[in-house]
């Protein structure tokens, strides 16, 4: 018997051939503890993202009104000390040029072309006239095109061209290259004038753009897409005339052309077939409307008023009756609205002294909201507005800072530049 039971225990191990007599482990303890922390995963990422399209639609839709400001009625700011003050632009002595419109005959028929310059003389005769314009500014680099019309170191361009250029080279086509300077600017015309220390210049010869007909055979110069393509020749001829175009809120008085234009040719000479410059290249359809693949409509300032302009330029450096605030600002964005909690405005970034904005106490670091009842975000809108004044007109602008807006009554002086 115990021989037997001995047997037993040594043969007996708890198992079968079918498998182990010992009851299965459980594991649903381990599988519900992964469940409730899979489902806890998936509440915080639901809740965030809910959390994060809240957030972006505050930021798109959260209105001015809604800033916990209060609004005060003064006539001046309180004073702050340090106010950004715009310099004076260094102009040249000598202020004694002056562009000169020679008689231009009536227009040629395209047949015969008898008294009409070839295309190679055209270009010929001018092309060491037209000079390359490259503008560094903040952080960036940009091109254009300009035209000698003196002799004395003057030269005639875009004001787009130089806007808001630290530094201004111009490049002949003999390979020399000159700092220029910035003599005056007029965004209302969109035509400036640049100042070389250079000798041997060639100026171009103005011609009159009132003797100008439709289809008067016409040719371009410049750099188009830069200067890597300076000199670029292109013809064709006039496809309108005292075209009247709308660019930032105000009328320009336009030759419209089919000669190719592109970017870079701004500033650029529009010639006539006896070689003279009667216009000067401002823009491309495409730049201020959403058509895209616009081809053969291109712009040009005539000469008419590019003498009027210029002469102004030259011996006061300003155009006479340009409105101004002497307010310069940029715009602030939807994200340092909302961090700072600042209503959408124009930061302002210099004051001109001399402006009543500077006499009520405005200074940089103060918000333009709204200029005459209109709202003001970008210097384009301000200087949209004040197309609709006069110097010496008075308007209400409303002014935030340090969470109060202030209602200010500022009077329009003569943009001098």
């Amino acid at each position: 018997m115990n021989e037997r039971k001995h047997n037993h225990t040594d043969w007996d191990d708890s198992v079968y051939g079918t498998g182990p007599t010992d009851p299965p482990k459980s594991r649903g303890g381990l599988l519900a503890l992964l469940l409730i922390l899979i489902i806890f995963l998936c509440g915080i990422i639901t809740v965030l993202g809910i959390l994060n399209v809240k957030l972006f639609h505050k930021l798109r839709t959260q209105e001015d009104n809604e800033l916990p400001i209060s609004f005060t009625t003064a006539e001046t700011v309180p004073v702050q000390t340090d106010p950004m003050v715009i310099e004076e632009t260094v102009t040249p002595e000598n202020r004694s040029a002056s562009l000169d419109l020679q008689q231009t005959p009536i227009g040629l028929d395209n047949i015969p072309t008898e008294g009409g310059l070839s295309l190679q003389d055209i270009y010929t005769q001018n092309i060491d006239s037209v000079v390359s314009i490259t503008c560094t500014m903040s952080g960036s680099i940009s091109s254009g095109t300009g035209v000698i019309f003196s002799d004395a170191g003057y030269i005639v361009t875009n004001a787009h061209v130089v806007e808001g250029s630290v530094t201004i080279s111009v490049q002949l086509t003999d390979g020399r290259v000159f700092p220029a300077d910035l003599i005056g600017r007029d965004e209302i015309s969109d035509l400036a004038v640049l100042y070389i220390e250079a000798d041997s210049l060639k100026p171009a010869q103005f011609g009159s753009s009132s003797s100008l007909r439709v289809g008067d055979t016409v040719v371009a110069i410049g750099d188009p897409l830069g200067v890597e393509f300076r000199g670029t020749y292109t013809d064709g001829i006039v496809s309108a005339i005292n075209r009247d175009v709308d660019v930032d809120g105000h009328t320009m008085t336009l030759i419209q052309t089919n000669a190719a234009l592109n970017a870079g040719n701004s500033g650029g000479p529009l010639i006539n077939c006896y070689g003279q410059v009667i216009g000067i290249n401002t823009m491309k359809i495409g730049a201020f409307t959403n058509a895209a693949g616009v081809e053969g409509i291109g712009f040009a300032i005539p000469s008419s008023t590019v003498k009027e302009i210029v002469d102004q330029l030259i011996t006061q450096g300003y155009v006479s009756g340009r409105p101004t605030l002497g307010i310069t600002g940029e715009s602030l964005s939807i994200f340092y609205q909302h961090y700072y909690r600042l209503p959408a405005g124009l930061y302002i970034t210099q004051v001109e002294r001399g402006s009543d904005a500077f006499d009520k106490g405005i200074t940089k670091g103060d918000i333009l909201i709204s200029i005459g009842g209109t709202r003001i975000t970008t210097m384009d809108e301000m200087n949209t507005a004040l197309y609709n004044f006069q110097v010496g007109d008075t308007l209400e602008a409303v002014i935030y800072r340090g969470g109060q807006q202030y209602q200010i009554t500022l009077t329009l002086t003569e943009d001098k530049g």
